[in-house]
């Protein structure tokens, strides 16, 4: 059985679950016969802790892939597969009211460097708590800890799973951007 090696840019153990989850079910349509090991490397995004923009967080997870390309190249990985994670908040302005909405997005690339982006869909945050972290500056994590009256909920369930009574959590959210960036590989539409 041949062994696909799934290299993140990331050594925290909700998304490198969320990855190894992610390609559980759909694993026989990336390879009909194979083992597949998920692997943390960590790497910047390039991109602020917090990122405050679709645009921005997108960008986080394509320069994880980047970099991730990058130290393969250098020391001659026989990596397969690149993922990119990036969470971050996507602030819009909706009818005159800013709206804030928590959002994951990975970008996934093969070694020839073609790579794709999923989402994870988005939640709004509850403006007592985007105005902490937004307005305020503080990191999500504290803030969540505080709003929630909890301590290590980015380790645990997340924000995600604060915000929606633990419906979906973080490596939920994590998984689900994976799932759509490997699609295209999934589909046989990859660039």
């Amino acid at each position: 059985m041949d062994t696909v090696t799934i290299v993140v840019g990331s050594l925290r153990r909700p998304k490198l679950d969320a990855v190894g989850d992610a390609v559980a079910m759909p694993g026989p349509q990336l390879h009909a016969i194979a083992r597949f090991d998920v692997v943390g490397v960590d790497v910047p995004s390039g991109v602020r802790h917090m990122p405050l923009s679709r645009e921005e967080i997108m960008a986080g997870a394509r320069q994880r892939v980047e970099a991730l390309l990058h130290i393969a190249r250098e020391r001659n990985e026989t990596w397969h597969y690149f993922v990119g994670l990036e969470g971050g908040l996507d602030v819009v302005n909706e009818r005159n009211t800013r709206c804030v909405f928590l959002q994951n997005w990975a970008y996934v690339a093969d070694r020839s460097g073609q790579g794709a982006f999923g989402q994870s869909g988005a939640i709004a945050l509850p403006e007592p708590l985007a105005r902490r972290v937004v307005d305020e500056g503080v990191e999500l994590a504290e803030a969540i800890d505080a709003f929630a009256g909890a301590q290590g909920i980015r380790d645990a369930q997340g924000a995600w799973g604060v915000l929606t009574g633990n419906v979906i959590t973080r490596q939920d959210a994590v998984r689900i951007s994976v799932i759509n960036a490997f699609a295209p590989f999934l589909s046989g539409t990859a660039p």
